[in-house]
């Protein structure tokens, strides 16, 4: 299984963008894919709408990507959502008696399955996270959650997530009944060590919940204290309170490693799969092969901290962060916004729009 390189370097161009900040990611996206951008508008704008898959490993970034798709053409033709998200929604209905007695009149009319709705409704209040609902439950319930948006294009995040999952997907519009769209798989390839550091040094506002990484998407305030150095929410109305890591994300990848293992497994199928386009995503390149694919401010930075006593401030140093992959080679992460351009551009030959 191989992903392509893709190339995003402009040939001639001076600018340099802040690929965290929006205003500059907008001027970002104009320059690297501003035509492909408008020919997907004016194609959804002609009633054209879609349904593509996200697959990828646990913390490979799928919600970024979609969020960021969405930013560029605009969440008036595009929606996402997350299988993850839909059944902690489900959990919260159930605590209201009307939104139970709804999720029931639902299942009564559209579930078609071998399980009784008593038991689907027993099943749901004893879910464990550490087990996946039946297939034909996942697909009735996603009916519902697509039931209650406009017709947009649609991300879907989460789904297919087993092997067989993979097998229903193929059948997707037919199965839900609800409407005849092209559909697409979005393979995503992060290598393991990337995700590794995404977990170790991520850092969660406990007010607002804002996420950021102390190695690698830092705060503009950061904190030292006793030989540590701490991100600070520089959200103003956190009042520059400490972020904190979560539980057990000090062990990195070790908790979600079969997790991974089953991801890659799942995305391999998918791949070797006919009849469904696919577009294919990679999160690292090759350092060697850097210099001709990439503008270096679409590298993933790395951080590095010094308290300078004489000043009684902390020094940031920005480097590319640099990790080997499993035959010892040198490789580069991408900042998500190259990703994203590499998606419009494949999305745009796939929808033959070019």
């Amino acid at each position: 299984m191989e992903f392509p390189l893709f190339r995003t370097k402009t040939d001639g161009a001076d600018s340099h963008f802040d690929l965290s900040n929006p205003k500059d990611r907008q001027e970002y996206f104009k320059l690297k894919a501003g035509p492909e951008i408008e020919k997907i508008k004016k194609h959804i704008a002609e009633g054209y709408t879609f349904i593509a898959y996200l697959m990828g490993k646990k913390s490979s970034g799928k919600g970024t990507f979609a969020k960021m798709f969405i930013e560029t053409i605009g969440s008036e033709s595009v929606d996402h959502f997350s299988i993850g998200d839909m059944i902690r929604t489900i959990d919260k209905e159930l605590q209201s008696e009307d939104s139970k007695k709804a999720l029931i009149d639902f299942l009564k009319i559209n579930y078609r399955g071998w399980l009784k709705i008593e038991d689907i409704m027993k099943m749901l209040n004893e879910r464990s996270t550490k087990t996946l609902l039946p297939t034909d439950l996942i697909l009735t319930l996603v009916k519902r959650e697509i039931e209650k948006r406009e017709k947009k294009v649609i991300f879907i995040d989460g789904f297919p997530r087993d092997m067989d999952q993979i097998s229903y997907s193929l059948f997707f519009r037919d199965l839900i009944g609800y409407r005849d769209d092209p559909d697409l798989f979005i393979l995503i390839d992060v290598p393991n060590d990337v995700i590794n550091e995404r977990i170790k040094f991520r850092r969660i506002c406990p007010k607002c919940k804002t996420s950021r990484n102390l190695k690698l998407l830092p705060t503009s305030k950061i904190k030292y204290e006793n030989g540590n150095f701490t991100l600070l929410c520089d959200n103003p109305e956190c009042d520059e309170i400490e972020m904190v890591g979560k539980e057990g994300d000090e062990l990195g990848i070790e908790p979600i490693r079969t997790r991974l293992e089953t991801d890659e497994k799942l995305i391999k199928q998918a791949f070797s799969l006919y009849g469904i386009p696919k577009i294919l995503l990679r999160n690292a390149i090759p350092v060697e092969a850097a210099k001709d694919l990439v503008d270096n401010y679409e590298v993933t930075p790395e951080f590095h901290y010094r308290w300078n006593e004489s000043e009684k401030r902390v020094e940031v140093d920005e480097l590319l962060w640099t990790f080997k992959d499993k035959k010892g080679s040198d490789f580069y992460s991408l900042m998500p916004p190259p990703v994203v351009v590499s998606l419009i551009h494949q999305m745009v030959e796939v929808l033959d729009l070019s």
